[in-house]
Protein backbone atom coordinates (compact mmCIF):
# COMPACT_ATOMS: atom_id res chain seq x y z
CA UNK A 1 0.00 0.00 0.00
CA UNK A 2 1.41 3.41 -0.89
CA UNK A 3 2.29 5.73 1.95
CA UNK A 4 -0.16 8.45 0.93
CA UNK A 5 -3.05 6.02 0.70
CA UNK A 6 -2.23 4.48 4.08
CA UNK A 7 -2.04 7.89 5.73
CA UNK A 8 -5.42 8.70 4.23
CA UNK A 9 -6.91 5.55 5.75
CA UNK A 10 -5.46 6.36 9.16
CA UNK A 11 -6.76 9.93 8.95
CA UNK A 12 -10.21 8.58 8.12
CA UNK A 13 -9.97 6.27 11.13
CA UNK A 14 -9.22 9.20 13.43
CA UNK A 15 -12.07 11.24 11.98
CA UNK A 16 -14.51 8.38 12.55
CA UNK A 17 -13.19 7.90 16.06
CA UNK A 18 -13.80 11.56 16.86
CA UNK A 19 -17.32 11.38 15.47
CA UNK A 20 -18.45 8.05 16.85
CA UNK A 21 -16.13 7.06 19.68
CA UNK A 22 -13.56 4.28 19.79
CA UNK A 23 -16.13 1.54 20.37
CA UNK A 24 -17.64 2.18 16.93
CA UNK A 25 -14.49 1.39 14.92
CA UNK A 26 -15.10 -1.40 12.42
CA UNK A 27 -12.84 -2.80 9.74
CA UNK A 28 -11.37 0.24 8.04
CA UNK A 29 -7.81 -0.57 9.10
CA UNK A 30 -7.63 -3.86 7.20
CA UNK A 31 -6.85 -4.03 3.52
CA UNK A 32 -9.93 -4.99 1.45
CA UNK A 33 -8.19 -8.06 0.03
CA UNK A 34 -7.70 -9.41 3.56
CA UNK A 35 -11.21 -8.69 4.80
CA UNK A 36 -13.73 -10.61 2.74
CA UNK A 37 -11.74 -12.68 0.27
CA UNK A 38 -11.23 -16.18 1.62
CA UNK A 39 -8.97 -18.91 0.33
CA UNK A 40 -10.44 -20.97 -2.46
CA UNK A 41 -10.53 -24.74 -2.16
CA UNK A 42 -8.09 -24.93 -5.06
CA UNK A 43 -5.56 -22.89 -3.07
CA UNK A 44 -6.19 -25.03 -0.01
CA UNK A 45 -5.30 -28.28 -1.78
CA UNK A 46 -2.18 -27.03 -3.55
CA UNK A 47 0.31 -29.92 -3.27
CA UNK A 48 2.77 -29.49 -0.42
CA UNK A 49 6.52 -29.36 -0.76
CA UNK A 50 8.40 -32.69 -0.52
CA UNK A 51 8.38 -34.19 2.94
CA UNK A 52 11.08 -32.84 5.25
CA UNK A 53 13.28 -34.94 7.54
CA UNK A 54 11.75 -35.75 10.90
CA UNK A 55 12.26 -33.18 13.63
CA UNK A 56 12.33 -30.10 11.42
CA UNK A 57 10.54 -27.06 12.83
CA UNK A 58 9.25 -24.66 10.18
CA UNK A 59 9.26 -20.92 10.85
CA UNK A 60 7.38 -18.58 8.52
CA UNK A 61 8.35 -14.90 8.35
CA UNK A 62 6.36 -12.11 6.66
CA UNK A 63 6.65 -8.36 6.44
CA UNK A 64 3.52 -6.52 7.57
CA UNK A 65 2.42 -3.53 9.62
CA UNK A 66 -0.79 -5.33 10.57
CA UNK A 67 -3.09 -3.25 8.35
CA UNK A 68 -2.22 -4.97 5.06
CA UNK A 69 -2.56 -8.55 3.76
CA UNK A 70 0.44 -9.86 5.71
CA UNK A 71 -1.55 -12.50 7.59
CA UNK A 72 -3.11 -13.70 4.35
CA UNK A 73 0.36 -14.02 2.83
CA UNK A 74 1.54 -15.89 5.92
CA UNK A 75 -1.26 -18.44 5.57
CA UNK A 76 -0.51 -18.89 1.87
CA UNK A 77 3.16 -19.45 2.66
CA UNK A 78 2.26 -22.07 5.27
CA UNK A 79 0.01 -23.87 2.82
CA UNK A 80 2.62 -23.88 0.06
CA UNK A 81 5.13 -25.46 2.42
CA UNK A 82 2.87 -28.20 3.72
CA UNK A 83 1.60 -26.65 6.96
CA UNK A 84 -2.14 -26.27 6.44
CA UNK A 85 -3.80 -23.53 8.44
CA UNK A 86 -7.23 -24.89 7.58
CA UNK A 87 -8.48 -28.40 8.32
CA UNK A 88 -10.64 -29.68 5.45
CA UNK A 89 -11.42 -33.02 3.82
CA UNK A 90 -8.49 -32.37 1.48
CA UNK A 91 -6.15 -31.43 4.35
CA UNK A 92 -7.40 -33.40 7.38
CA UNK A 93 -4.26 -32.58 9.37
CA UNK A 94 -4.84 -28.83 9.06
CA UNK A 95 -4.73 -26.72 12.20
CA UNK A 96 -8.18 -25.08 12.31
CA UNK A 97 -11.47 -26.87 11.56
CA UNK A 98 -14.54 -24.93 10.47
CA UNK A 99 -16.41 -25.70 13.71
CA UNK A 100 -13.56 -25.18 16.19
CA UNK A 101 -13.54 -22.81 19.12
CA UNK A 102 -10.37 -20.80 18.46
CA UNK A 103 -8.81 -19.02 21.43
CA UNK A 104 -6.40 -16.22 20.60
CA UNK A 105 -4.06 -15.99 23.60
CA UNK A 106 -2.80 -12.44 23.30
CA UNK A 107 -0.84 -10.14 25.61
CA UNK A 108 -3.36 -7.74 27.16
CA UNK A 109 -1.36 -6.86 30.26
CA UNK A 110 0.20 -3.67 28.91
CA UNK A 111 -0.93 -0.63 26.96
CA UNK A 112 0.94 1.23 24.20
CA UNK A 113 3.41 -1.17 22.48
CA UNK A 114 3.51 -3.70 25.31
CA UNK A 115 0.41 -5.62 24.24
CA UNK A 116 -0.38 -7.57 21.09
CA UNK A 117 -0.92 -5.35 18.04
CA UNK A 118 -4.67 -4.96 17.57
CA UNK A 119 -4.40 -4.67 13.79
CA UNK A 120 -2.71 -8.07 13.84
CA UNK A 121 -5.46 -9.46 16.08
CA UNK A 122 -7.97 -8.26 13.51
CA UNK A 123 -6.05 -9.97 10.70
CA UNK A 124 -5.76 -13.28 12.57
CA UNK A 125 -9.50 -13.29 13.33
CA UNK A 126 -10.25 -12.60 9.68
CA UNK A 127 -7.91 -15.39 8.59
CA UNK A 128 -9.84 -17.87 10.75
CA UNK A 129 -13.15 -16.62 9.36
CA UNK A 130 -11.78 -17.11 5.82
CA UNK A 131 -11.95 -20.88 6.30
CA UNK A 132 -12.67 -22.42 2.86
CA UNK A 133 -15.49 -24.53 4.34
CA UNK A 134 -17.01 -21.47 6.02
CA UNK A 135 -16.34 -20.90 9.70
CA UNK A 136 -19.23 -21.67 12.06
CA UNK A 137 -17.29 -21.98 15.29
CA UNK A 138 -16.36 -19.28 17.78
CA UNK A 139 -13.32 -17.06 18.26
CA UNK A 140 -12.29 -15.99 21.76
CA UNK A 141 -9.66 -13.30 22.43
CA UNK A 142 -8.30 -13.71 25.94
CA UNK A 143 -5.52 -13.11 28.44
CA UNK A 144 -4.82 -12.91 32.14
CA UNK A 145 -2.92 -9.72 32.88
CA UNK A 146 -2.75 -10.82 36.53
CA UNK A 147 -5.12 -8.08 37.68
CA UNK A 148 -3.69 -5.19 35.64
CA UNK A 149 -4.68 -6.20 32.10
CA UNK A 150 -7.34 -4.76 29.81
CA UNK A 151 -8.98 -5.51 26.48
CA UNK A 152 -9.95 -1.86 26.20
CA UNK A 153 -6.73 0.13 26.60
CA UNK A 154 -7.25 3.75 25.45
CA UNK A 155 -3.60 3.80 24.27
CA UNK A 156 -3.38 0.66 22.20
CA UNK A 157 -0.73 -1.01 20.10
CA UNK A 158 -2.34 -0.18 16.77
CA UNK A 159 -1.68 1.95 13.72
CA UNK A 160 -3.95 4.73 15.00
CA UNK A 161 -3.16 4.03 18.69
CA UNK A 162 -6.86 4.08 19.61
CA UNK A 163 -8.07 0.77 18.20
CA UNK A 164 -8.45 -1.42 21.29
CA UNK A 165 -8.91 -5.17 21.32
CA UNK A 166 -12.57 -4.70 22.23
CA UNK A 167 -13.01 -2.34 19.26
CA UNK A 168 -11.78 -5.14 17.02
CA UNK A 169 -14.10 -7.66 18.67
CA UNK A 170 -17.14 -5.37 18.39
CA UNK A 171 -16.43 -4.76 14.71
CA UNK A 172 -16.78 -8.50 14.03
CA UNK A 173 -19.82 -8.85 16.27
CA UNK A 174 -21.47 -6.02 14.32
CA UNK A 175 -21.06 -8.16 11.21
CA UNK A 176 -22.74 -11.12 12.89
CA UNK A 177 -19.69 -13.20 13.77
CA UNK A 178 -19.27 -15.19 16.98
CA UNK A 179 -16.21 -13.34 18.25
CA UNK A 180 -15.86 -12.48 21.91
CA UNK A 181 -13.32 -11.18 24.40
CA UNK A 182 -12.72 -12.63 27.86
CA UNK A 183 -10.38 -10.88 30.28
CA UNK A 184 -9.34 -13.58 32.70
CA UNK A 185 -8.22 -10.85 35.14
CA UNK A 186 -11.91 -10.47 36.02
CA UNK A 187 -11.90 -13.81 37.84
CA UNK A 188 -8.21 -14.52 38.40
CA UNK A 189 -8.75 -14.68 42.17
CA UNK A 190 -11.74 -17.07 41.99
CA UNK A 191 -10.85 -20.70 42.65
CA UNK A 192 -13.26 -23.14 41.00
CA UNK A 193 -13.66 -26.80 40.11
CA UNK A 194 -14.14 -28.16 36.61
CA UNK A 195 -17.49 -28.19 34.79
CA UNK A 196 -17.45 -31.98 35.14
CA UNK A 197 -17.57 -31.50 38.92
CA UNK A 198 -20.75 -29.45 38.61
CA UNK A 199 -19.11 -26.04 39.04
CA UNK A 200 -20.29 -23.62 36.35
CA UNK A 201 -18.61 -20.48 37.74
CA UNK A 202 -15.94 -18.55 35.90
CA UNK A 203 -12.59 -18.89 37.62
CA UNK A 204 -9.33 -20.82 37.79
CA UNK A 205 -8.81 -24.50 38.42
CA UNK A 206 -5.72 -25.06 40.58
CA UNK A 207 -3.80 -28.31 40.97
CA UNK A 208 -2.84 -29.24 44.50
CA UNK A 209 0.57 -30.36 43.31
CA UNK A 210 3.91 -28.60 42.94
CA UNK A 211 5.73 -29.82 39.82
CA UNK A 212 9.49 -30.34 39.62
CA UNK A 213 9.90 -26.89 38.03
CA UNK A 214 8.25 -25.26 41.05
CA UNK A 215 4.96 -24.63 39.24
CA UNK A 216 1.53 -25.34 40.66
CA UNK A 217 -0.54 -25.54 37.47
CA UNK A 218 -3.64 -23.38 37.24
CA UNK A 219 -5.77 -22.46 34.25
CA UNK A 220 -8.98 -20.57 33.38
CA UNK A 221 -12.43 -22.08 33.05
CA UNK A 222 -15.29 -19.86 31.86
CA UNK A 223 -18.46 -19.42 29.81
CA UNK A 224 -18.47 -16.96 26.90
CA UNK A 225 -21.26 -14.50 26.14
CA UNK A 226 -22.45 -16.97 23.48
CA UNK A 227 -22.86 -19.71 26.10
CA UNK A 228 -19.78 -21.72 25.15
CA UNK A 229 -18.33 -23.47 28.21
CA UNK A 230 -14.53 -23.54 27.98
CA UNK A 231 -11.91 -25.26 30.07
CA UNK A 232 -8.45 -24.20 28.91
CA UNK A 233 -7.10 -27.66 29.68
CA UNK A 234 -10.04 -30.01 29.12
CA UNK A 235 -11.70 -28.35 26.13
CA UNK A 236 -15.34 -27.50 25.35
CA UNK A 237 -17.88 -28.78 27.87
CA UNK A 238 -21.17 -30.17 26.62
CA UNK A 239 -23.64 -30.09 29.53
CA UNK A 240 -26.10 -32.31 27.62
CA UNK A 241 -23.69 -35.21 27.21
CA UNK A 242 -21.54 -34.44 30.23
CA UNK A 243 -18.38 -34.68 28.14
CA UNK A 244 -15.51 -32.47 26.97
CA UNK A 245 -14.49 -31.98 23.35
CA UNK A 246 -10.75 -31.56 23.81
CA UNK A 247 -9.90 -31.39 20.11
CA UNK A 248 -12.56 -28.75 19.46
CA UNK A 249 -10.54 -26.04 21.28
CA UNK A 250 -7.53 -24.62 19.42
CA UNK A 251 -5.16 -22.01 20.85
CA UNK A 252 -3.32 -19.50 18.67
CA UNK A 253 -0.63 -17.88 20.81
CA UNK A 254 0.09 -14.25 19.76
CA UNK A 255 2.83 -12.66 21.91
CA UNK A 256 4.96 -9.55 21.41
CA UNK A 257 8.75 -9.88 21.07
CA UNK A 258 10.42 -7.86 23.84
CA UNK A 259 13.30 -7.77 26.22
CA UNK A 260 12.39 -8.58 29.83
CA UNK A 261 13.88 -6.99 32.93
CA UNK A 262 14.03 -10.34 34.77
CA UNK A 263 13.98 -13.11 32.17
CA UNK A 264 15.72 -11.15 29.38
CA UNK A 265 13.28 -12.20 26.66
CA UNK A 266 9.54 -12.53 26.39
CA UNK A 267 7.99 -14.24 23.39
CA UNK A 268 5.98 -17.35 22.58
CA UNK A 269 6.92 -19.43 25.64
CA UNK A 270 6.89 -16.60 28.19
CA UNK A 271 3.47 -15.44 26.87
CA UNK A 272 1.94 -18.44 28.64
CA UNK A 273 2.44 -16.55 31.89
CA UNK A 274 -0.96 -15.10 30.94
CA UNK A 275 -2.59 -18.51 31.47
CA UNK A 276 -2.20 -19.31 35.20
CA UNK A 277 -3.34 -17.29 38.21
CA UNK A 278 -0.70 -15.62 40.36
CA UNK A 279 -3.36 -14.82 42.95
CA UNK A 280 -4.41 -18.37 43.83
CA UNK A 281 -1.13 -20.20 44.26
CA UNK A 282 1.10 -19.94 47.30
CA UNK A 283 4.02 -20.24 44.87
CA UNK A 284 3.52 -17.58 42.21
CA UNK A 285 3.70 -19.10 38.71
CA UNK A 286 5.81 -16.16 37.58
CA UNK A 287 8.61 -17.37 39.85
CA UNK A 288 8.76 -20.65 37.90
CA UNK A 289 9.57 -19.08 34.52
CA UNK A 290 13.29 -19.26 35.24
CA UNK A 291 13.10 -22.94 36.18
CA UNK A 292 11.13 -24.11 33.13
CA UNK A 293 7.63 -23.61 34.48
CA UNK A 294 6.14 -22.35 31.23
CA UNK A 295 7.10 -25.61 29.54
CA UNK A 296 5.41 -27.46 32.39
CA UNK A 297 2.34 -25.28 31.94
CA UNK A 298 2.08 -25.83 28.18
CA UNK A 299 2.58 -29.58 28.55
CA UNK A 300 0.17 -29.81 31.47
CA UNK A 301 -2.66 -27.76 29.96
CA UNK A 302 -2.77 -27.10 26.22
CA UNK A 303 -0.01 -26.63 23.64
CA UNK A 304 -0.81 -23.91 21.05
CA UNK A 305 -1.91 -25.09 17.63
CA UNK A 306 0.12 -22.17 16.24
CA UNK A 307 2.31 -19.39 17.58
CA UNK A 308 2.33 -16.04 15.76
CA UNK A 309 5.03 -13.72 17.07
CA UNK A 310 4.15 -10.03 16.83
CA UNK A 311 7.28 -8.16 15.78
CA UNK A 312 5.53 -5.18 14.22
CA UNK A 313 6.90 -3.15 17.15
CA UNK A 314 9.51 -4.74 19.41
CA UNK A 315 11.20 -3.79 22.66
CA UNK A 316 14.92 -4.48 22.13
CA UNK A 317 16.02 -2.92 25.42
CA UNK A 318 12.78 -2.45 27.33
CA UNK A 319 10.11 -4.81 28.58
CA UNK A 320 7.69 -6.13 29.52
CA UNK A 321 6.22 -2.61 29.66
CA UNK A 322 6.84 -0.85 26.38
CA UNK A 323 5.88 2.75 25.66
CA UNK A 324 5.40 4.26 22.23
CA UNK A 325 8.71 6.09 22.59
CA UNK A 326 10.65 2.97 23.62
CA UNK A 327 9.36 0.70 20.85
CA UNK A 328 11.16 -0.01 17.59
CA UNK A 329 9.11 -0.60 14.45
CA UNK A 330 10.18 -3.74 12.56
CA UNK A 331 6.96 -4.55 10.63
CA UNK A 332 7.45 -8.31 10.93
CA UNK A 333 5.51 -11.36 12.06
CA UNK A 334 6.71 -14.94 12.32
CA UNK A 335 4.77 -18.14 12.91
CA UNK A 336 5.55 -21.70 13.92
CA UNK A 337 3.94 -24.71 15.53
CA UNK A 338 7.11 -24.89 17.64
CA UNK A 339 7.15 -22.06 20.23
CA UNK A 340 10.71 -22.84 21.34
CA UNK A 341 12.22 -22.72 17.85
CA UNK A 342 10.27 -19.53 17.14
CA UNK A 343 11.70 -17.84 20.24
CA UNK A 344 15.24 -18.93 19.41
CA UNK A 345 15.10 -17.71 15.83
CA UNK A 346 13.40 -14.38 16.61
CA UNK A 347 15.67 -13.59 19.54
CA UNK A 348 18.87 -14.33 17.66
CA UNK A 349 17.87 -12.72 14.36
CA UNK A 350 15.59 -9.84 15.34
CA UNK A 351 15.81 -8.93 19.04
CA UNK A 352 19.53 -9.35 19.74
CA UNK A 353 20.86 -7.42 16.72
CA UNK A 354 18.67 -4.43 17.56
CA UNK A 355 19.48 -4.65 21.27
CA UNK A 356 23.20 -4.72 20.47
CA UNK A 357 22.82 -1.73 18.18
CA UNK A 358 20.96 0.31 20.81
CA UNK A 359 22.90 -0.86 23.87
CA UNK A 360 25.94 -3.10 23.38
CA UNK A 361 26.81 -6.65 22.42
CA UNK A 362 27.76 -7.34 26.04
CA UNK A 363 24.36 -6.15 27.25
CA UNK A 364 22.61 -8.70 25.01
CA UNK A 365 24.58 -11.68 26.36
CA UNK A 366 21.89 -12.81 28.87
CA UNK A 367 19.25 -12.97 26.10
CA UNK A 368 21.36 -15.25 23.90
CA UNK A 369 19.56 -18.58 23.33
CA UNK A 370 22.93 -20.32 23.70
CA UNK A 371 23.26 -19.09 27.28
CA UNK A 372 23.67 -21.77 29.94
CA UNK A 373 24.10 -19.76 33.15
CA UNK A 374 21.09 -19.86 35.49
CA UNK A 375 18.92 -16.80 34.99
CA UNK A 376 19.74 -16.36 31.31
CA UNK A 377 17.13 -16.71 28.59
CA UNK A 378 18.90 -19.70 27.06
CA UNK A 379 18.97 -21.50 30.40
CA UNK A 380 15.29 -21.16 31.25
CA UNK A 381 14.14 -21.75 27.67
CA UNK A 382 16.15 -24.99 27.64
CA UNK A 383 14.44 -26.10 30.83
CA UNK A 384 11.02 -25.35 29.28
CA UNK A 385 12.06 -27.21 26.14
CA UNK A 386 12.97 -30.26 28.22
CA UNK A 387 9.57 -30.21 29.91
CA UNK A 388 7.83 -30.19 26.53
CA UNK A 389 10.03 -32.97 25.15
CA UNK A 390 9.30 -35.13 28.19
CA UNK A 391 5.60 -34.70 27.43
CA UNK A 392 6.13 -35.80 23.83
CA UNK A 393 5.81 -32.32 22.30
CA UNK A 394 8.33 -31.95 19.43
CA UNK A 395 10.29 -28.72 19.97
CA UNK A 396 13.89 -27.75 19.33
CA UNK A 397 16.55 -25.16 20.10
CA UNK A 398 18.87 -26.57 17.43
CA UNK A 399 18.96 -24.09 14.56
CA UNK A 400 20.12 -26.87 12.23
CA UNK A 401 16.67 -28.38 12.72
CA UNK A 402 14.80 -25.19 11.76
CA UNK A 403 13.56 -24.43 8.25
CA UNK A 404 12.99 -20.69 7.95
CA UNK A 405 10.71 -19.56 5.11
CA UNK A 406 11.52 -15.86 5.11
CA UNK A 407 9.38 -13.81 2.71
CA UNK A 408 10.62 -10.36 3.74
Amino acid sequence: MKTGKKQGILLLALILLSAAGASRIVNILAAPSAVENGFSRQEQITPAQPALPGGISKIFVERTDGTDDGMERLVRSMISHGLYFYQTSASPRGLIASSDVVLLKINAQWDQRGGTNTNLIYSVIQAVLNHPDGFNGEIIVADNGQGIGSLNWPNANSACRRLSTMDVIRSFQARGYRVTGVLWDDFTAVRVAEFSAGDTRNGFVVENNIRSTGLEISYPKFTTEFGTMVSFREGIWNPNTGTYNREGLKVINIPVLKAHWTFHQTGAVKNYMGVPSNALSGRRPHNSVGTGGMGTLMAGTRVPALNILDMIWIGPDQGPRLSYAQALQMNLIAASVDPVALDVWATRNVLMPEAARIRSAAWTAPMNPAGTAPGTFGHWLRLSKNELLRAGVPVTMDEALMLVIDNR
